[in-house]
């Protein structure tokens, strides 16, 4: 006796229309995702105040219902611009940019006397500029994802974009210290009580410039011309972009006296030159390159001094910071007592002392929440983090053309990077820099770029993740009607 056959569901019963795919845009989920992300940081906010004054006002869940409404617009501008993004980006991003607004907030009541605490305005000190510049920052993403329908597009201006990058990445340079010095590293263009950091823009041109000169030459850097130890390496005559570039990021250590610059510059044509070309015999040429530099410029430091006497400095603060535990080694040496008193849970947030951490609301903003969350609370961060430049990555090999893939890849990685060279030199792996952590550090400049950089992802992870008809076009934005064949062919549904 055999089983009746169960009948195989026809489009009348399960909604479908014949010959259609469905496909969803994910865009609930992003939301469900990004309005979790804001509950953690009112959260956050609300430990801070009981913490540091003993009780909760009225007011705690103010910043994050402005951030809620900031980051639900930029839902809605993907929700109709990039319909297929990602949609994991906006909430990763929004809850560390979240975070920094609120720890900034905390220094902000750390600042203040006791008793004015509990009446310190919501949108008052670094913590209100802060939520100034991510407003304008995200309105500035939304522009970019308005005007560049097509991440190809950009590729267009490739030329005049590398011109404008290394022209941005020159000018802190040239300019005389007090309009361009901070701490040491001349990176800012500083006009009365302004400023900006013209490089955080300048990796995103170079960028765009990087992946259309290597679609264009890949072909050509791909050739192998001996093979040692199983790695094909490259013929002598194509070294010639990579030696350029290592002597632009040389010139950046030792005029701009900041390793973090030079190794991120460097480092993203590096691996965008690996991806194009799947040679791994590049990033061995890169590393022997750069850190052979950078020994060069330290051992010229200590012999002979002049513009590589800041880095050898550097260096040597890097190599043993309790020599001068409260001179030249003070910012280490406290950095790293707040990441030791930590523990593992940290003192709880507000419940530290951060602001013993000379900058801790710029470079060492890693440093000063890591002493109230802990290691298990900057794991997780980590993980944030990890997550966003995993999503770019996935991104870049998921796009149908090479220049998003390098795009992406290159982006994603260059993030991931300037994360490693921050936590790098406030853990004493590598020497401090004068990069900021994204999303999370005080100030407009690296704020704007760093969503700059999240809209050209998002736009690529779209074009990515938009279904293919049998016809191999691409499908037509969802609407509000009902769904059209295209020429004919099964065309894909949308489902929110």
């Amino acid at each position: 006796m055999t089983a009746a056959a169960t009948p195989a569901a026809s489009p009348a019963t399960t909604g479908e229309q014949p010959g259609v795919r469905l496909a969803r845009s994910r865009r609930n989920a992003e939301l469900s995702l990004l309005l979790l992300a804001m509950v953690l940081v009112a959260a956050y906010g609300a430990i801070v105040e009981a913490n540091m004054l003993d009780t909760v006002t009225p007011d705690f869940w103010m910043p994050a219902a402005a951030l809620t409404l900031v980051f639900v617009g930029m839902h809605l501008v993907i929700r109709w611009l990039a319909p297929f993004a990602d949609p994991a980006l906006l909430p990763a991003v929004a809850l560390l940019n979240g975070l920094g607004v609120g720890f900034l907030r905390r220094l902000d009541l750390g600042k203040a006397a006791p008793a004015d605490r509990e009446t310190l305005a919501i949108f008052a000190g670094t913590g209100g500029r802060q939520l100034a510049w991510t407003l304008a920052s995200v309105v500035l993403a939304a522009g970019l994802l308005a005007l560049m329908r097509d991440h190809r597009a950009i590729s267009r201006y490739a030329y005049t974009l590398g011109l404008a990058g290394i022209v941005l990445v020159m000018i802190p340079a040239v300019l005389p210290g007090r309009f361009s010095e901070i701490n040491g590293a001349k990176l800012w263009i500083r006009v009365g009580g302004f400023s900006i950091q013209p490089g955080e823009f300048a990796k995103l041109a170079l960028l765009v410039f990087f992946a259309y000169y290597l679609v264009r030459k890949r072909e050509v850097l791909s050739l192998a011309s001996r093979r040692i130890l199983g790695i094909d390496f490259p013929r002598g005559r194509d070294l010639g972009p990579v030696v350029v570039v290592w002597l632009i990021s040389l010139l950046v250590l030792v005029f701009e006296k900041d390793l973090g610059t030079s190794l991120l510059y460097f480092g993203m044509f590096v691996v965008t030159l690996y991806i194009a070309t799947e040679r791994v015999s590049w990033l061995l040429i890169g590393l022997v390159l750069f850190f052979g530099g950078a020994y060069l410029a330290y051992v010229l430091g200590g012999t002979i001094g002049g513009p590589f006497a800041n880095f050898y400095t550097r260096a040597e603060i890097w190599l043993d910071p309790f020599a001068e535990p409260y001179d030249r080694g003070y910012q280490l040496v406290q950095g790293l007592l707040g990441l030791g008193s930590g523990g593992l849970f940290g003192t709880g947030p507000g419940a530290g002392e951060p602001l013993e951490i000379p900058e801790v609301q710029n470079d060492f903003i890693f440093a000063g929440i890591g002493e109230e969350i802990g290691l298990f609370g900057l794991t997780a961060l980590l993980v944030v983090y990890l997550l966003v430049v995993e999503r770019g990555l996935r991104a870049g090999l998921a796009v149908r053309d090479s220049f998003g893939k390098l795009l992406a890849g290159g982006l994603a990685f260059t993030l991931g990077l300037q994360v490693f060279v921050i936590i790098g030199g406030i853990s004493k792996l590598i020497p401090l820099t004068g990069q900021t952590t994204p999303f999370l550090s005080a100030g407009g400049s690296s704020l704007m770029a760093n969503w700059l950089l999240v809209a050209v992802l998002l736009r690529v992870s779209d074009a990515a993740r938009r279904p293919v008809t049998q016809g191999g076009g691409p499908a037509a934005r969802p609407s509000g009607g009902p769904p059209e064949q295209l020429h004919g062919a099964p065309t894909e549904v949308i489902r929110p």
